[in-house]
């Protein structure tokens, strides 16, 4: 891997809700470049606005795990898809979290929840 996308993605990994939530959000505002623009439309813009929604998270999904299927990095952008299960049993979510970054540091990201149906049209499966 060459060494700039292995800055990029350790960025992207701190600040992803998967990681950032066990590092704490003082070790994840490192990562953060000086802007942050959101996307997702349940969190502000900005670190705190994304420290907020890490809160929101931990306080009405306190049992969430996700795991990490595939990591995609070109230039400036990674890409992460993720399986998120928000409370135990549950099926979960398939969740792309698309990050891009500015000399090594965060400053925007998208992302896409889509539900895990409880009976697919085809046998594929969503990772």
């Amino acid at each position: 891997m060459r060494p700039h996308i292995a800055l990029i993605l350790g960025a992207a990994l701190a600040l992803s809700p998967l990681t950032a939530d066990a590092q704490g959000p003082q070790a994840a505002s490192k990562h953060f470049g000086s802007r942050y623009t959101q996307h997702n439309p349940n969190a502000a813009d900005g670190p705190e606005g994304l420290k907020g929604f890490l809160q929101f998270l931990r306080e009405k999904f306190p049992s969430s795990k996700s795991e990490i299927k595939r990591v995609f990095a070109e230039g400036d952008y990674v890409i992460l898809h993720v399986h998120a299960v928000r409370e135990p049993g549950a099926r979960g979510s398939a969740i792309i979290d698309i990050f891009k970054l500015e000399n090594g540091k965060v400053v925007e990201h998208w992302d896409v929840v889509q539900p895990i149906p409880e009976k697919a049209a085809n046998s594929n499966g969503m990772f």
